[in-house]
C-alpha cells in the first residue's frame, strides 16, 4: 500500500484563529476557557466553555454565503484555509484527485435549536430554506470542496468525540488503496448553544466550576469533575508519499498506523477493552515501534481519564514503559467531533519543534492515573513518533500514529 504524508496544517480554537498563534499559547500554559457569550447563560447550571472570540466568518466566505452555513461549517472553512496554503500545492495540482475527509460530532446543533423554535413558535412556513444544508455534518465537506474545487471522494465521518480521528483515517485509507492522491482532512465543532451546554449538563459530564473556568478543565487530576465545552476546527492536507516528494513538499510526519474499534458495552460509559484494541491496533499497524508521546483523549471526567490511563499501562506493559501524556482539553476545553483533527495538528507540531505540550491544572495526583501527564509546563524532547488518542460516546474510538520523517 501507498505510504500517506502530512504536508500541511491548520487549526482554530478558543486560544488562537490559527495554528501558529494556538501551538504558542498552548506550548505555553494558557487557557481559553472562559464564560460563555455566544447565548444568555442566565438559566443553565453549566456557564463556561472553550469559545472562540472575535472570529469574523466574513474572512472565509462572501457575505450573501455566510448566512447559509452554520458556525460550525464558517470554523472548518478557516482551519481548511490555513491547511491548504500552508501545504504550498502548485495551481496545477490535479484536483480530480484530490478528495475531502470532513467530521463533526453533532454539526450545526444551534441551526437546528433556532428553526426548532421558529417552527414551534411560528410555524413550518418560516423556516428558513438555508436550515438542511447548514446543519447537514456532511456539507462542511461540502462547502470545502466547493471553495477549494476538491473533486476526489468527499467523505465524512460523524462518531462523536472520535470523528475527527477517524477523518484522518478515513483519508489516509483512501490513498493507501490508490482512491486519490491527496486528501483534506477537517474536523469542525460548534455546539455551545442552548442545546448543546443544557444536553450535556443534564447527563452531568460537564464541570460546573463556573466561578474558575481557567481550572473547570483538570485532565486526570483527582478533583476532576466533568469535561467543559469547546468549539473549533482542525485541517490536514494528507498526500502520497512519493507525490509529495515529487513537488518537494515539506513533510510534518508520515502516518504509519491507524486503529479502530468499538467498546460494544454502553452508549455514554466508557471501558479499558475498547481503547486498548484501538491503541494495540494502531501499534501493530506501525510495527510496534518506541511511542516518544501520547496526546491523550483526557477529557477531565472521572470515568475517561482513569480507563485511557489503564488501557495505555496495558497496551505498553505497565506504568514504567508508558510514554509521557498529555491532555490540551484542559487549555481549549472538549471540542467534540473536532477534537482528534485539533490534536492532531498540535501532535504533529509538537513533534516537528520537539516540545511535549502540558497538561495544566493537574495539582492533586490521582491513584488511578499515575503516569507521566507532562504537569502544567512543557518539556523539551525529541519525539520521533507519536500517538494521538480520541474515543467517543457510542464507545467508537480511533487511534492515529505519526513518525517524523
Amino acid at each position: 500500500m501507498k505510504r500517506v504524508v502530512v504536508t500541511g496544517l491548520g487549526m482554530i480554537n478558543s486560544l488562537g484563529h490559527d495554528k501558529e498563534s494556538s501551538f504558542a499559547a498552548i506550548i505555553d500554559g494558557q487557557c481559553g476557557i472562559k464564560t460563555i457569550g455566544l447565548f444568555d447563560i442566565a438559566d443553565f447550571p453549566v456557564k463556561i466553555a472553550g469559545e472562540i472570540s472575535d472570529f469574523d466568518p466574513n474572512t472565509v466566505m462572501d457575505a450573501k454565503e455566510v448566512k447559509k452555513a452554520d458556525r460550525f461549517i464558517q470554523l472548518g472553512l478557516k482551519a481548511a484555509q490555513e491547511a491548504m496554503e500552508d501545504a504550498e500545492l502548485p495551481q496545477d495540482i490535479d484536483k480530480e484527485r484530490f478528495g475531502i475527509s470532513s467530521a463533526s460530532g453533532i454539526g450545526g446543533l444551534s441551526a437546528i435549536e433556532k428553526n426548532s423554535v421558529i417552527c414551534e413558535t411560528r410555524g413550518p412556513r418560516k423556516i428558513s430554506p438555508f436550515f438542511i444544508p447548514s446543519a447537514l455534518v456532511n456539507m462542511l465537506g461540502g462547502f470545502v470542496s466547493i471553495y477549494h474545487g476538491l473533486k476526489g471522494p468527499n467523505l465524512s465521518s460523524v462518531t462523536a468525540c472520535a470523528a475527527g480521528t477517524h477523518a484522518i483515517n478515513e483519508a489516509t485509507k483512501t490513498i493507501m488503496l490508490g482512491g486519490a492522491d491527496r486528501m483534506l482532512v477537517v474536523g469542525a465543532e460548534s455546539a455551545i448553544c442552548g442545546a448543546g451546554v443544557g444536553g450535556f449538563a443534564a447527563m452531568k459530564a460537564l464541570s460546573t466550576d463556573n466561578e474558575n473556568p481557567k481550572a473547570a478543565s483538570r485532565p486526570f487530576d483527582a478533583d476532576r469533575s466533568g469535561f467543559v465545552m469547546g468549539e473549533g476546527a482542525g485541517a490536514l492536507v494528507l498526500e502520497e508519499y512519493e507525490a509529495a516528494l515529487a513537488r518537494g513538499a515539506r513533510i510534518y510526519g508520515e502516518i504509519i498506523g491507524f486503529g479502530e474499534s468499538s467498546d460494544a458495552n454502553h452508549i455514554t460509559s466508557p471501558v479499558v477493552e475498547g481503547p486498548l484494541r484501538a491503541i494495540n491496533a494502531a501499534l501493530k499497524m506501525a510495527g510496534n515501534p518506541k511511542i516518544d508521546y501520547i496526546n491523550a483523549h483526557g477529557t477531565s471526567t472521572p470515568a475517561n481519564d482513569k480507563n485511557e490511563t489503564a488501557a495505555i499501562k496495558e497496551a505498553f506493559g505497565g506504568k514504567e514503559q508508558a510514554p509521557p501524556i498529555s491532555s490540551i482539553k484542559g487549555q481549549i476545553g472538549h471540542c467534540l467531533g473536532a477534537a482528534g483533527s485539533i490534536e492532531a495538528v498540535v501532535t504533529l507540531m509538537a513533534m516537528q519543534r520537539g516540545i511535549l505540550p502540558p497538561t495544566i491544572n493537574y495539582t492533586t495526583p490521582d491513584a488511578d492515573c499515575d503516569l507521566d501527564y507532562i504537569p502544567n509546563k512543557a518539556r523539551e524532547a525529541s519525539i520521533s513518533i507519536a500517538m494521538s488518542n480520541s474515543f467517543g460516546f457510542g464507545g467508537t474510538n480511533g487511534v492515529v500514529i505519526f513518525k517524523k520523517i
